[in-house]
């Protein structure tokens, strides 16, 4: 599919900076907004200064009400300091450049945090934006700090923080997303993932059990990333600014935070018909193909896309489970019409309420 090539590399290649856009972050968090007042935010995968994750939730600080803001950023990024410049003093301490202008030498790059817990109009100019927050770090009103490992999430220091967050929201490495969500237990989160993540052992029980589903919006998009990523035939484009670009497809928002939007009842206006809607030979279930083509008449179990879970509707819909779960012996099987295979991907088995 169209965007997938992508998504391969990531995989294969551990290409795995792929840098969000704004307007698709202020798009979706802005149906979340009653569930981050008084909250600790953290975003575990994402350069302080050069993500919009951290862009978005600093210069809202205020208007979301957060109690704290915490992002970090990993070692071999190579963004890692581009936008907002540091360095490393002579005492190992972190340090900024001078407002005057004097650069000091340069050391390499290392991983920090950054946790802000006051945003302010210090520079007096009628708005809140990142100019306030170097202010501020600067005067020591937030803090900046080094990271004693390499920032990556799954080290203690970054556990650590984690336990302190109330939310997580982040577009984690594509790589590693079975780590990544399997570590996020207890938490509330909004993150970034492939729709096909949900066929992954970690992630169906959770959606059968109506515990994780996806956000709003979903779809291919375009992502920046860094300039040693090789050009492509497809899903590749370069800017006027010289900034590459790479767009995947069946992104999705995976999250806990229930939204309104969510509970609006799908329209159907297909009815049921032996002949358009076909049972399986193995399976006790009809074949819809498309998840628009769901038949407003019928109550029995049905086999849908899981593109159906963007229009899922907790309240509409049972999600029993996905095809290879539903089987008795527990692996996949290939469901089959008249003898021939039917489907070539996998099916959410689902009934109406």
């Amino acid at each position: 599919m169209a965007g997938n090539s992508n998504l391969h590399d990531s995989a294969k290649n551990k290409q795995d900076e792929f840098y969000t856009q704004l307007s698709m972050i202020e798009s979706e968090l802005k149906h979340y907004v009653p569930h981050f007042a008084g909250k600790v935010v953290l975003c575990n995968c994402d350069d302080p200064y050069e993500s919009n994750f951290f862009k978005y939730f600093a210069m809202n600080f205020n208007s979301l009400g957060l109690k704290k803001l915490i992002t970090t950023c990993y070692v071999s990024s190579p963004v890692v300091g581009d936008e907002f410049h540091y360095f490393i003093g002579a005492d190992g301490q972190l340090a900024f450049l001078p407002v005057n202008g004097a650069v000091p030498v340069k050391s390499d790059k290392h991983p920090y945090k950054v946790e802000i817990t006051e945003v302010t109009d210090e520079n007096q100019d009628g708005r809140i934006d990142l100019a306030d927050i170097e202010y501020l770090m600067r005067n020591k009103k937030n803090t900046m700090t080094l990271l004693d490992g390499d920032g990556d999430f799954r080290s203690p220091e970054c556990v650590e923080l984690l336990e302190q967050a109330d939310i997580v929201v982040t577009n984690p490495p594509f790589s590693l997303f079975r780590e990544y969500i399997a570590q996020l237990w207890n938490k509330k989160f909004l993150i970034i993932g492939n729709l096909n993540n949900i066929t992954y052992k970690e992630i169906t029980p959770l959606i059968t059990a109506n515990e994780v589903w996806t956000g709003v919006n979903s779809g291919h998009y375009w992502f920046k990333v860094p300039d040693s990523y090789e050009e492509k035939k497809t899903d590749f484009k370069i800017d006027e600014n010289g900034q590459k670009w790479r767009r995947m497809g069946n992104i999705c928002w995976y999250t806990n935070l229930d939204f309104e939007k969510r509970h609006e009842d799908m329209i159907l206006f297909k009815t049921y018909t032996p002949e358009d809607y076909p049972r399986y030979d193995n399976y006790d279930a009809i074949e819809v193909s498309q998840t628009a083509n769901i038949p407003c008449d019928y109550y029995g179990v049905m086999g849908v896309p899981i593109t159906f879970l963007t229009k899922y509707n907790p309240d509409q819909f049972d999600i029993l489970g996905i095809d290879k779960d539903v089987t008795p012996n527990g692996t996949r099987f290939i469901l089959t019409i008249n003898g021939k295979p039917k489907i070539q991907y996998a099916r959410l088995v689902i009934r109406r309420k």
